[in-house]
């Protein structure tokens, strides 16, 4: 592989691995948010329980998010020193919001929800825990609007081969701006609500079959059955933008390579770019047209429209399948869980060892789907502006690989430890800890 390979998948690897927290913190913080103020509501009790638990889980989580997201800034520098020569008068403002509006005031009130309960007044520590997952969730936006708008850029104008600003509420608001972040925060809440669910079916399998147990397993299974139908709702708009401004990515998807009306929806296939065809095709007539376009003869256009610039179409038509198939897993998941919940107040045994594997069933979805929108946007790096191999470093192949196998192997172990103390929490009963509950706030006793 040359370097510019080894680049894009070192880059994947980081992002693979940072990313899965965040879509964790992100979501369990505003299940924090509803379980603190239930709490206050009740005066404590078996909700603060469940609120000690959540509180450490997240702390765990938000901390290796942090750390992982720390190398992913070197690779500008080091891999992609092109991309912020090109367009850093628009990345590097949004990446300073992001940090100065976000990163801040996550870090700044994270001490105090973290270990100002039995310090700061009732009130005081509510607003702490509002502001942590409202910093959680702005770092989400800034985040999407530079992503957003390498796919859709928009409000710039290219001097001297260099891209300048020129309406900055262009660039945030850029034309695929709101769908992605609608449909990453969704993502974020059924990561979270799985996680959630996984946990706590882990938790009652282990002997801790206190209320505070049963309650989180009900909330999370609720917010993913609420939280997926909006997924595909939010999914379908996305797509329809998706169509619009970037076809090419769209043709990918679908595996379709001539412009078509009446596009079959093809459920398993082999594209072969080299034939320009796909082997072992499974079509739906029409539903392709019909998801896409909202019309069973709507028009698509196809790959070979785009000549040698549309993406590579096995990743992208495989992502968008393994996406698809994972949501209506989830789908059919939670949709149990509740209705066994109203029916029997309890899971059968068999659905909570299901469910505890499925504790990161949320990070497949959002793996694939990252995956589709990324290498569904080459061969560029911004659309239409700066090729991904106009921006790549000149280091030489070995030197990419070589970090490329200390990342992965560092990865590795780091995502093993952090289960292994996901699941040691669990198993230890993680909420209880000498505190005893008055006036909505906690405070700690004599051992």
């Amino acid at each position: 592989m040359d370097a510019t390979i080894l680049s894009r998948i070192q880059f994947a690897a980081n992002i693979s691995f940072h990313v899965i927290f965040p879509t964790v913190s992100i979501g369990l913080a505003w299940f924090l948010v509803y379980i603190r103020q239930m709490a206050d509501r009740e005066g404590g009790g078996v909700w603060d329980d469940s609120y000690r638990f959540w509180v450490k889980a997240f702390a765990l989580t938000f901390a290796f998010g942090v750390v992982s997201g720390v190398t992913m800034s070197f690779q500008f520098g080091t891999n992609w020193p092109g991309f912020m020569q090109t367009v850093g008068a628009v990345a590097g403002p949004l990446l300073s919001y992001e940090v100065l509006s976000a990163f801040f005031l996550e870090a700044t009130f994270l001490g105090i929800m973290l270990w100002g309960q039995s310090r700061v007044s009732p009130a005081v520590y509510r607003l702490s825990v509002w502001l942590v997952a409202g910093g959680t969730t702005l770092s989400l936006f800034w985040i999407l609007v530079l992503n957003s708008w390498m796919h859709t850029p928009a409000g710039f104008e290219l001097v001297d081969g260099k891209v300048v600003a020129t309406d900055w509420l262009a660039i945030i608001f850029n034309p695929s701006m709101p769908y992605r972040t609608v449909h990453m925060l969704l993502a974020s809440l059924l990561t979270a609500a799985f996680f959630v669910m996984g946990v706590s079916a882990y938790r009652l399998l282990q002997g801790h079959t206190g209320e505070d147990v049963r309650r989180s397993l009900k909330l999370g299974a609720t917010m993913a059955a609420l939280a997926m139908p909006l997924q595909i709702l939010a999914g379908d708009a996305h797509g329809l933008n998706t169509h619009e401004h970037q076809p090419a990515k769209l043709a990918a998807m679908e595996g379709l390579w001539q412009t078509e009306k009446g596009v079959p929806m093809l459920l398993f296939a082999i594209p072969d770019e080299a034939q320009r065809t796909n082997h072992f095709e499974v079509p739906v007539p029409n539903l392709a047209s019909l998801i896409v376009t909202h019309d069973l003869n709507g028009e698509i256009k196809g790959l070979n429209e785009f000549e040698n610039a549309h993406p590579p179409v096995l990743p992208v038509f495989w992502g968008f399948r393994v996406m698809v198939g994972s949501g209506m897993l989830m789908l059919a998941l939670s949709w149990a869980a509740v209705w066994f919940l109203r029916r029997r107040g309890e899971l059968p045994q068999w659905l909570l060892r299901v469910l505890v594997p499925a504790t990161f069933l949320g990070w497949v979805p959002t793996l694939a789907g990252w995956y589709v929108t990324e290498i569904g946007r080459q061969p560029f790096l911004v659309t239409g502006v700066l090729r991904t191999a106009d921006a790549v470093s000149t280091l030489p192949a070995v030197t990419v690989g070589g970090s490329l196998l200390t990342y992965l192997a560092l990865y590795a172990v780091l995502l093993v430890i952090y289960i292994a103390t996901l699941f040691y929490m669990a198993r230890s009963g993680g909420g209880h800890h000498g505190y005893t509950v008055s006036a909505g706030a906690a405070h700690p006793v004599a051992a």
